[in-house]
């Protein structure tokens, strides 16, 4: 059979090759960590990830700011869950940090003359922003964001959304397997009933087109003449997702990060316009959340049958799965 092959399946499942993937894709790519809303205010702090990398953000007198969530005294983690104080304070040893990550206060430091509170502030990481989408990257040598995004903000507009709720959720897959699944709509007549029947999917009227360098898009219209607008699902390189579903002003925006070679972590953050109708909020969310719920038996399959060891590797077919192979070429081109 010809036609492209998909990455080798070993990949999914080796402990070796995450390792590689944490260094080489996620600590130099940009990461979604949240929304402008959990640092509206001075104080404001939460925790996120950025693959393995702990991000904390926290908001100081002249904005926004990211670090490294970890205490420079023993390596804790600081702050997990969103809050807001004066200071950031370890929950270890009582290590306290300004704002800004200068080190204020180390009990017991007085007794060690040596002891030089100057070179010991958090770790900065760089944080840009995208409308109200705060993005962190480990790599200061990294793109700005802007030129990661190309086009996509001409795409989605969003700075008249506000901010409705979060969904996480886990899967027993390998991150790559839940990214390649979101970038193909060739299983939906198969396995997604209810959005097959609300959107064309057709392989002449869903349209698959890499609109950037790292990001790759899908466009799709309703069968329903009635419904305002068309589907846009994007995706950002590395494992970001971006979704507006057809009707009033919505969207929705979150990564799917690595929790070992066979397991990963995702949440979804939906945005609404202000006045939007609170049935028709919770008919999209229902909607949502089933398509997810279907997509979580199937890449849980496919994890269980590449992780059997006989096959080597699988065929795609080059124009129902372009969004797949390209995402290949990247990882494979990351990790080589």
């Amino acid at each position: 059979m010809t036609g492209p092959r998909t990455l080798p399946w070993s990949w999914y499942s080796d402990p070796e090759v995450l390792r590689r993937e944490q260094e080489r894709i996620f600590r130099r790519t940009w990461q979604y960590v949240g929304h402008a809303g959990l640092v509206e205010e001075v104080g404001d702090r939460f925790g996120a990830w950025a693959g393995e990398v702990p991000v904390l953000v926290v908001r100081d007198e002249e904005g926004p700011r990211a670090f490294l969530n970890v205490c420079r005294h023993r390596g804790s983690l600081l702050v997990e869950g969103p809050g807001n104080g004066k200071t950031v304070q370890c929950p270890y040893h009582a290590w306290t940090y300004a704002l800004d990550g200068s080190l204020r206060a180390a009990p017991r430091s007085d007794r060690e003359p040596d002891f030089d509170s100057q070179g010991v502030s958090l770790v900065p990481l760089r944080l840009e922003t995208w409308g109200p989408f705060l993005f962190v990257n480990p790599d200061e040598a990294a793109l700005p964001l802007l030129e990661t995004l190309g086009p996509l903000p001409s795409f989605v507009p969003v700075d008249n959304l506000a901010f409705h709720s979060r969904d996480e959720y886990e899967l027993a897959a390998n991150w790559k397997i839940g990214c390649e699944n979101y970038l193909e709509c060739y299983h939906c007549p198969v396995a997604h009933k209810g959005f097959s029947a609300a959107y064309d999917v057709d392989p002449d009227e869903y349209r698959l087109e890499p609109t950037g360098a790292y990001v790759l898009s899908q466009f799709a219209h309703t069968r329903d003449d009635e419904e305002e607008g068309k589907g846009q699902f994007h995706f950002v390189w590395p494992n970001l997702k971006l979704n507006q579903l057809a009707g009033p002003p919505n969207l929705s925006i979150g990564p799917l990060l690595p929790a070992g070679p066979e397991r990963a972590t995702g949440f979804l953050d939906y945005f609404f316009a202000p006045d939007a109708d609170d049935a028709w909020v919770e008919e999209l969310l229902a909607f949502d959340r089933q398509v997810g719920a279907e997509d979580r038996v199937l890449v849980e399959r496919v994890q269980k049958g590449v992780r059997s060891g006989i096959v080597d590797e699988g065929r795609l077919l080059g124009e129902s799965e372009q969004l797949v192979v390209r995402f290949q070429e990247l990882v494979d081109s990351a990790l080589s």
